[in-house]
C-alpha cells in the first residue's frame, strides 16, 4: 500500500492511496481458499470445487468486498499514523470510470482512492489559574416558599358547579372560536378550556367579558392582540372570540394542611414544603449555573484562537440556521421584522457556529487530557431523564429509539461530557460566591458579541450563546390564541 500526501493546506488534507493489482490478487485468492470449503456447488464434492471455477462465480463480489475491507480498515489507520484526528468522516474519492472499476474487480489493475478530510488542530492547554468567575448565590427565603406552596395549593383548589353568575376568582369552562375580520385563524379556537376569571391567564380585556355570565351562554368576546405577541400575523389586531360557556364554579375553601400535602401525593404539609423549596433551589441553582458556565466559556473564548475545521463549523451553522428559520415561520416573522436582514443574520450566526466548534474542541481537548468520561451508568440516567419529557404513551417508543441508535445516543453523551469538563474547569479556576436578590440573579446578562436581533431564534440557536446542552431540547409549543403569555412562553 503506497501513501501520497497529495495536499496540505490550512486544516485541509488529501492523501492519495495505491494498494497494487498483486496485492489486491492476492487478498482475493486467499478469501476463494477460504470460501473453497465452505460453498456447495452442483457437480462438485465440497472442497474440491477448483479455485478458478469459484472466481468466476464469485470474483467480483469477493473483490468488492476486498475494497470495502480496505477501504474500513486503512482510513483510520492511516490517519492516526500520521498522528491527526480527522474532524468529520473522510470522503473517499475513488474512480467513476466503470471500465476502470471492472478492471480493479478483475484483479488487472490497482486499486487507487483518494482521501479528503480536515484535521482538528492541535490545542495546548493553558494554565487555568487566570480565569475568574463570579458565581451569584440566591438564599431562598421562607416567604417564597410560602408564595409557592399557596400557589400550589392554589392549583389543587378543589372547584364546585355554581347556579348564577360568574364572579372574579370563579371558574368557567368555554368553547371558543377566535375571527379576524370574520375569518377564523389557526391556533385560535379550543374546547373544554378551564379558566379561573382574575387569573390574568389570557390576553387582557378577555377574561373581564366573562365576569357575569352563566353556563349555557353564549357570548362575543373582543379583544385586541398586545403589540409585542409571538404570532406577528396577530400582533396588535383586533379579533374578536365566540365563546360558549359550558359550566360555572366556584372556589372550596383554599387549605394549605396536611390535607392538602395527601390530595398532592405527598405525606405531609412539610414533606409539601421541602419538595418545593428543592424546586425552587433547583431552579435557581440553574440560573447560577448557567451565568458562571457564560463567564467560563466566554474566557476560554477569548484565550483561545485557532483556525476552526470549516465542515464542523458548516454543519454547525446549518443545525442553527434550520432552528431560526423554525422558529421565524412558527413565530410568522421576518427577519425585516427583528430589525435584520437574512445577509446579517447569516454572519452573527456564522460566528455563533465558529465560536461553538471552537468551544467544543477546547472543552473535549481539556477532558481528554483529564480522563473525564461519561459512564454507562450516567449515560442511562440521562437517557431516563430525557425520555421523562415526552408524554407517558411516547417514553417506550422514544427510549426504544435512543437504544437502538447509537448516533442518537452520543448526541446524550457529548452534553454530559461537556457539564463534567465544566465541573473539572470549576474546580481549576477561581470562584468567587456573591450573594444577590432574586431580581439581580434573574437579570439577563448584556448580549455579549454573540448575540443577535434575531429574537426568535436566540432560544434553539444560541441559548445565551453558549454551547450546546441536553436543556435545549425543543418544548411543546402553547397555543397562539388567546393566552396572554403565548410570547413569552415560547422564548
Amino acid at each position: 500500500m503506497q501513501v501520497t500526501e497529495t495536499l496540505n493546506s490550512g486544516l485541509k488534507r488529501e492523501i492519495k492511496i495505491t494498494v497494487p493489482a498483486g496485492d489486491m490478487e492476492a487478498k482475493l485468492m486467499a478469501r476463494l481458499s477460504d470460501a473453497r470449503n465452505k460453498v456447495r456447488i452442483n457437480g462438485f464434492r465440497p472442497g474440491k470445487v477448483p479455485v478458478q471455477h469459484l472466481r468466476k462465480v464469485y470474483g467480483k463480489s469477493f473483490m468488492a468486498e476486498v475494497v470495502n475491507e480496505i477501504l474500513n480498515d486503512s482510513t483510520r489507520s492511516i490517519i492516526t499514523g500520521r498522528g491527526e484526528k480527522a474532524a468529520m468522516q473522510p470522503e473517499v474519492i475513488m474512480t467513476e470510470d466503470e471500465k476502470e472499476a471492472e478492471k480493479i474487480l478483475a484483479g488487472g489493475a490497482d486499486f487507487e482512492f483518494r482521501l479528503n478530510y480536515e484535521i482538528i488542530p492541535a490545542i495546548e492547554i493553558k494554565d487555568f489559574s487566570d480565569i475568574k468567575v463570579t458565581r451569584q448565590v440566591f438564599d431562598v427565603p421562607d416567604a417564597e416558599i410560602d408564595e409557592q406552596v399557596q400557589r400550589v395549593a392554589e392549583s389543587a383548589r378543589s372547584y364546585e358547579p355554581k347556579t348564577g353568575k360568574a364572579a372574579n376568582g370563579d371558574r368557567v369552562t368555554i368553547d371558543y372560536v377566535g375571527k379576524i375580520d370574520g375569518e377564523a385563524f389557526n391556533g385560535g379556537a379550543g374546547t373544554d378550556q378551564p379558566l379561573v376569571l382574575g387569573s390574568k391567564e389570557f390576553i387582557p380585556g378577555f377574561e373581564d367579558q366573562l365576569v357575569g355570565a352563566k353556563a349555557g351562554d353564549e357570548k362575543q368576546v373582543t379583544v385586541t392582540f398586545p403589540e409585542n405577541y409571538q404570532a406577528a400575523h396577530l400582533a396588535g389586531k383586533e379579533a374578536t372570540f365566540d365563546v360558549t360557556v359550558k359550566e360555572v364554579s366556584q372556589p372550596g375553601a383554599l387549605e394549605i394542611n396536611d390535607e392538602t400535602a395527601k390530595n398532592l401525593g405527598l405525606e405531609s404539609l412539610e414533606r409539601l414544603r421541602d419538595v418545593v423549596r428543592g424546586q425552587i433551589e433547583n431552579q435557581f441553582g440553574a440560573m447560577t449555573r448557567q451565568k458562571v458556565k457564560r463567564q467560563l466559556l466566554d474566557q476560554l473564548d477569548a484565550a483561545y484562537s485557532f483556525e476552526a475545521p470549516s465542515k464542523l463549523v458548516d454543519a454547525e451553522f446549518n443545525n442553527i440556521w434550520a432552528q431560526v428559520n423554525r422558529d421565524l415561520e412558527a413565530a410568522g416573522r421576518t427577519f425585516a421584522d427583528e430589525e435584520t436582514t437574512e445577509e446579517e443574520a447569516r454572519a452573527e450566526y456564522l460566528r455563533l457556529a465558529e465560536r461553538r466548534v471552537r468551544l467544543g474542541l477546547v472543552l473535549a481537548e481539556i477532558g481528554e487530557k483529564a480522563g473525564v468520561t461519561v459512564s454507562d451508568e450516567e449515560l442511562q440516567r440521562g437517557l431516563f431523564e430525557q425520555v421523562r419529557r415526552y408524554p407517558g404513551n411516547q417514553q417506550q417508543e422514544v427510549f426504544e429509539f435512543y437504544r437502538n441508535n447509537p448516533e442518537a445516543l452520543n448526541t446524550l453523551r457529548a452534553p454530559m461530557f461537556e457539564e463534567k469538563v465544566v465541573d473539572h474547569l470549576l474546580g481549576q479556576v477561581s470562584v468567587t460566591d456573591v450573594k444577590v436578590s432574586k431580581e439581580e440573579l434573574m437579570a439577563d446578562d448584556e448580549e455579549d458579541e454573540t448575540a443577535v436581533k434575531a429574537k426568535p431564534a436566540k432560544k434553539a440557536a444560541a441559548k445565551k450563546a453558549d454551547a450546546k446542552t441536553a436543556d435545549d431540547a425543543e418544548e411543546p409549543k402553547k397555543k397562539a390564541a388567546p393566552k396572554k403569555k403565548a410570547a413569552n412562553d415560547a422564548e
